[in-house]
């Protein structure tokens, strides 16, 4: 059986239609966004709380813990509030509670003088810089894996993880779907671009967070019960599992945020029969990043990125014949032959009002 989450984090135009962020949005504004959200108790232990306590609901704020010498947390500069789903045996279960989930964070968020857009790199900063700089503490931390000496990249960037798992695989078989998963991201991540602006302008690509992140941050996570099954790579491809529900799980990390949520259950049913597939021969322990970088700039229009992209489609395709989520691969199908991206239509509302505002405005739908 699979299980399947996803993990969706969402950016805010402030009550002046400023892009929000943690250069004029406190902390506390968000919390009294995610302070009026509910509590599901039932939800737990499944969903992880964290050290700092911040991530006690299916929404939190995301953002940058700083931490005192004594190692207690003193700060969270946030970049945007993050939805979780349980865990579902469905991909229709998790993407339902997505919705439903985003249905509420936007009505509160209203209330509040926030508009959710959806980005996937920050329109108008480059990188993040702590204010003040890292303490002793702090840096010891930093050391402590490649995902957090390169903690400051996220504060920029907005994706989902796309999670699922298959019982009864073996660490080796999920370790060696990981590693499937990390050689075809390439192919994979044109379907979800939407990050097209840097700098306070139009970039040259379809996604600069991929363009930017690939090599320095994982494209497939794998958790696994032990410490002694874990292998070394930077960035990683395996962590140990911090709760019992995490164990197995295989989250794929190279996506762009979707807007459109029946993308995101193209996407995992695509992974899906990437799982089951057993015709790709091909693996890779860490990303490529230049072929990554292809793809962020030239998505399906790149030879190469659209024959991958067709040969990762049929196997999925040919792998689900008989499953009922073979019907979540049409968009892909759609997108795949237009050789266009959710980015081109961001680019074409940009070209429209000469806004980056006003076409990020575009990207969620008025109803989930």
């Amino acid at each position: 059986m699979f299980a399947f989450g996803i993990e969706h984090e969402v950016a805010f135009l402030n009550r002046q239609g400023v892009f929000a962020d943690y250069t004029n949005t406190t902390f506390e504004e968000f919390d009294r966004i995610v302070a009026q959200l509910p509590r599901y108790e039932a939800d737990y232990p499944q969903l992880r709380i964290g050290d700092a306590g911040i991530k006690v609901k299916r929404w939190y704020i995301e953002g940058f813990e700083r931490y005192s010498l004594e190692g207690g947390v003193t700060a969270c500069p946030p970049k945007g509030i993050e939805i979780r789903t349980t865990i579902h045996s469905s991909i229709a279960g998790a993407v339902q509670e997505l919705t439903e989930s985003f249905d509420l964070l936007r009505q509160v968020a209203h209330a509040e003088g926030f508009t959710p857009v959806l980005v996937s790199y920050h329109p108008y900063q480059r990188a993040f810089t702590p204010n003040p700089p890292l303490n002793a503490y702090e840096q010891q931390r930093r050391v402590l894996s490649p995902e957090k000496r390169t903690a400051f990249l996220p504060m920029v960037t907005y994706g989902p993880d796309l999670n699922l798992s298959l019982q009864e695989m073996s660490n080796a078989e999920i370790i060696d779907a990981g590693k499937k998963l990390t050689y075809y991201s390439p192919f994979i991540v044109p379907f979800s671009a939407s990050s097209p602006f840097y700098e306070g302008k139009a970039w040259e690509g379809l996604s600069v967070r991929t363009f930017i992140r690939t090599g320095i941050r994982p494209a497939t996570m794998i958790f696994l019960e032990r410490p002694e099954d874990l292998i070394a790579s930077s960035p990683s491809l395996t962590k140990q599992a911090r709760l019992p529900a995490e164990v197995g799980r295989i989250e794929f990390k190279a996506c762009d945020s979707c807007a459109d949520f029946t993308l995101y259950a193209a996407l995992l049913a695509l992974l899906k029969g990437l799982l089951l597939d057993e015709t790709l021969p091909e693996r890779l322990l860490v990303p490529d990043t230049a072929l990554h970088q292809v793809a962020a700039r030239k998505g399906f229009a790149d030879a190469r990125i659209e024959e991958g992209a067709w040969n990762i489609l049929e196997a999925a395709s040919k792998a689900l014949c008989d499953d009922s989520d073979h019907a979540y691969l049409r968009p892909l199908y759609t997108l795949l032959r237009e050789k266009k991206t959710p980015a081109h239509a961001l680019i074409q509302a940009y070209q429209s009002t000469g806004s980056i505002e006003e076409a990020l405005q575009t990207t969620y739908p008025t109803t989930t």
